[in-house]
């Protein structure tokens, strides 16, 4: 397991959202601190898992195939990294959604 330096320090992590569980992110957010760019909400793992994935959209296959690439965090510590996924959040299993380039809106990804 390699050692990550988080772009947050648990100090600037803010709470901004009512608890919905965790999330897997992506290092290429918490680690070099890129926006969310791609998110999807999957059926959840466990009661505690709220089903939502955060990459930055510039992740290779290799990279996500990858679990050192990525970690477990509740979901309003990567809402202190973009708080643009905030509206979001509410959006059922199946949701998958892309951000706007040069905005913080997100579209849904049209299979």
């Amino acid at each position: 397991m390699t050692s990550r330096r988080f772009k947050l320090s648990p100090t600037d992590i803010k709470d901004v959202i009512k608890p919905i569980g965790y999330c897997i992110a992506s290092d290429k957010i918490t680690v070099e601190g890129m926006k969310v760019g791609f998110m999807y909400r999957e059926d959840p793992e466990s009661p505690e898992d709220s089903g939502w994935r955060f990459l930055s959209g510039d992740e290779s296959e290799e990279y996500v195939g990858n679990m050192d690439n990525s970690m477990i965090f509740d979901v309003n510590t990567i809402v202190n990294y973009d708080a643009a996924i905030i509206p979001y959040l509410d959006l059922p299993t199946g949701s998958e959604l892309e951000r706007v380039e040069g905005s913080d809106e997100f579209r849904p990804i049209v299979s």
